[in-house]
């Protein structure tokens, strides 16, 4: 099953499968190392639910719900 990095769920882990964004944005998000193939576990989301902390590659990183949405993960 394929959804954006904004709906998994907390402890929930996928994979990354694809970008859904371009230009300055993709190449933000690629640079904080989330590419096709990377594993991605959410740790938890603040209480407003932005931003959200992500597991990825052995560290911690915090993504806004925006960017979030772009990523297209498979989850396992």
């Amino acid at each position: 099953m394929e959804i954006t990095a904004d709906k998994l769920k907390t402890g929930q882990e996928g994979t990354v499968r694809s970008l859904a964004c371009t230009g300055a944005l993709r190449r933000r998000i690629i640079d904080m190392g989330i590419t096709p193939g990377a594993s991605i576990r959410l740790i938890r989301k603040a209480p407003l639910g932005d931003p959200m902390e992500y597991n990825v590659r052995g560290y911690e990183l915090s993504v806004r719900r925006s960017e979030a949405k772009e990523i297209m993960v498979e989850v396992h």
